[in-house]
């Protein structure tokens, strides 16, 4: 009988305990916090990693589900079922949802830029057909999605232009006829642009120089998003909120950290012993595949929250910021690029807490 009291006791205990705060609402009023949601969370599936995502994150972007290849398999020919999923998703859970993306060279539908020859179509078949899908995308979650990313990854490092099908076909003019496109198919829309490594100083200069040579032509754009896809060892983060100021004093617009993870593994780099065997390949860029050191955690954890101090910092100009998974196990990072290479570079781990450097902000 004491047993059992003393059991009902140490529940009734936890039950009325206090919860940590969510992070949505610690962060409020400074940037909204998101997560990019993959296919089984949309589907509510994960039901563990749904429920962090509801706790601690007030917006959702997609990972892949409203990518051209994605939604569209073959040129006019649309599969809304799991784009349908996500939008809904987002809106009975009080979230807000975000879109990604509407034109990028990477999963493009394979006929989007081609006619029936297999030649590259001319200008204004081009600029047809990515008004008509935009037009078909937008239109659909008009009033809906609040934020769209129209452009993505169209600024190499050294400043210039991809030498994507787009760029090759229609040159610079395609990201802002892109944002007309968006824009007059949902006037009320957020447009912004968005690329990795906008660390790079030439990378950044294009851009700036892009998006103000928009607002000249009175095309709308509301932000520049930073994928924030960081390392131990880069960027600096100094630099990185020069550049971040940068955007706001040069151009007015905000600025949106939109696809933020820190791998804790070392970086890997193009410029590998080339005499290395593969065995040792791995080992340098796999060293812990038993568990990382505390002392590497402890850095990792030192790092990022710099850089979340940073982003607090800047509240004025980060007007959202979105992780890109909901917990390490969701990472698009894990098994690349060999099998079996597991990362921990979000704010919530395996076991789905919150990491050390969040409980000052959480107690």
């Amino acid at each position: 009988m004491k047993r059992t009291v003393f059991l009902a006791a140490v529940l009734l205990a936890a039950a009325c305990a206090p919860k940590e705060p969510a992070l949505k609402d610690v962060f409020k009023g400074k940037f909204v916090l998101g997560a990019a949601v993959n296919a089984g969370q949309i589907r509510e599936t994960d039901t563990r990693g749904d429920s962090v995502l509801f706790r601690h994150f007030g917006a959702i972007e997609p990972e892949n589900c409203l990518k051209s290849a994605e939604i569209m398999p073959a040129f006019g020919q649309y599969n809304w079922t799991l784009a349908d999923q996500y939008v809904a998703f987002g809106e009975s859970h009080g979230l807000d949802v975000y879109g990604h993306c509407l034109i990028w060279h990477s999963q493009l539908t394979p006929d989007f830029c081609f006619d029936k020859e297999g030649n590259l179509v001319s200008p204004e078949v081009l600029k047809e057909r990515m008004k008509q899908h935009i037009t078909t995308v937008v239109s659909r979650y008009k009033g809906r999605i609040k934020g769209w990313d129209v452009v993505n990854e169209a600024i190499m490092e050294d400043g210039s232009y991809r030498n994507s099908l787009f760029y090759r076909i229609l040159g610079e003019e395609f990201i802002p006829w892109a944002f007309q496109c968006a824009h007059e198919a949902d006037p009320d829309c957020e447009l912004y642009y968005n690329d990795y490594s906008m660390h790079e100083p030439a990378k950044l200069e294009t851009v700036i120089k892009m998006a103000k040579d928009m607002q000249e032509r009175g095309i709308r754009i509301d932000a520049l998003g930073f994928q924030a896809h960081l390392g131990m060892d880069y960027p600096d983060i100094d630099l990185y909120e020069s550049f971040i100021r940068r955007v706001k004093d040069e151009t007015g617009l905000d600025v949106c950290i939109t696809e933020l993870d820190m791998s804790i593994l070392p970086t890997i780099t193009r410029s590998a012993d080339v005499s290395m065997t593969r065995e040792a390949w791995e080992q340098v860029i796999n060293p812990w595949p038993d568990g990382v050191p505390a002392d590497v955690q402890e850095a990792w954890n030192a790092r990022m929250g710099a850089f979340l101090d940073m982003f607090i910092r800047n509240a004025d100009v980060v007007r959202r910021i979105n992780l890109w998974g909901v917990s390490d196990g969701d990472s698009w990072k894990n098994g690349w690029p060999i099998p079996g290479r597991k990362d921990a570079p979000l704010w919530i781990g395996r076991d789905y807490n919150l990491k050390p450097f969040l409980h000052k902000y959480v107690r």
